[in-house]
């Protein structure tokens, strides 16, 4: 009766948690080190010190972070941050954030996680409509916003329960990429 016994019990659990530690961790030490290439490795430009505390935040180890903007700093890969928009189920708008350093890649990846979750990339402007570009420096008032939110929806869709748990696991989905940073929807 292989793998009844306690100690790989424990270490298959560790491996599932660890995994998703270091998806996490790789998508903030990205998130990191694009924003110490603009801030030119300043850890106190705002950017870059919201980008460690949201790192932190996740519990990310100080040499990741350290490495992240030293890859900056050194010349590292360039990383493009580029914004998808998408139509999932029930027609609610979707905009996906991505921070990349391949642009084909990217696209082939999302259009390929959209179409076997029931959306559809859109082309540039045809889901944007639907949001307002919130400013990062500024407090948000509204008790249903976070600080660290971008985008806020302006118009928003209602949708029936079964389009609600397709639209969820599509969101769970692209979020499990390592490229994208946020998803955002325009769903009530």
């Amino acid at each position: 009766m292989s793998g009844h016994n306690r100690w790989t019990q424990i270490k298959r659990q560790k491996e599932r948690t660890d995994a998703v530690k270091g998806g996490i961790f790789s998508k903030y030490a990205k998130l990191i080190t694009n924003e110490a290439r603009v801030a030119k490795g300043n850890k106190d430009a705002p950017a870059l010190r919201a980008a460690i505390e949201r790192a932190r935040k996740e519990n990310m180890p100080n040499d990741n972070i350290e490495r992240a903007i030293k890859k900056a700093t050194e010349g590292g890969g360039a990383l493009e941050a580029i914004m998808y928009e998408g139509y999932g189920p029930g027609g609610t708008a979707l905009l996906i954030e991505v921070l990349t350093d391949s642009r084909n890649r990217s696209a082939g990846e999302i259009k390929h996680l959209l179409a076997e979750n029931g959306g559809n990339l859109a082309s540039p402007g045809a889901a944007a409509w639907a949001f307002e570009r919130l400013d990062a420096n500024l407090q948000i008032k509204d008790a249903n916003a976070t600080n660290n939110e971008r985008w806020r929806a302006t118009t928003t869709v209602s949708i029936e329960d079964a389009d609600i748990e397709k639209l969820d696991k599509l969101v769970e989905v692209l979020e499990a990429n390592e490229d994208v940073q946020e998803v955002f929807t325009n769903a009530e």
